[in-house]
Order: C-alpha cells, then structure tokens, then sequence
C-alpha cells in the first residue's frame, strides 16, 4: 500500500475519533472534523487505485 494512502488512512481515523469527541462534548466542531474525514478518505482512495493502476499498466516509480 502506497505511503500516502497510509498516511490519509491514519488522518481520517483521527479525525473520526475527533469527531466523535466534539460532538460527545456538544460542539458543532465535529462538522469540520467529518469533511476533514471525508477528503482525507478520498486521498486514500485515489492514492489506493493509482497503484492499482500502475501496477495494471507496467508503470514502476
């Protein structure tokens, strides 16, 4: 797995947990915590699929 896609990984589960923890508390903070998950699972995502790709087509780094 790319390093990148892991480190987007660890992001969004951080900012899940983030979340989680604003909104127990009652802010309305965790709002930016979800679309902060939500790009950093998408990174994940393409970073995850552009290997895939690559692999696919012969492209090595």
């Amino acid at each position: 797995m790319p390093r990148l896609a892991l480190y987007a990984i660890a992001v969004c589960v951080l900012a899940a947990a983030a979340a989680v923890v604003s909104f127990v508390h009652g802010s309305f903070l965790g709002v930016v915590w979800l679309l902060l998950m939500g790009v950093a699972s998408n990174m994940a995502w393409y970073y995850i699929r552009k290997q895939k790709n690559d692999r696919a087509a012969g492209i090595t780094e």
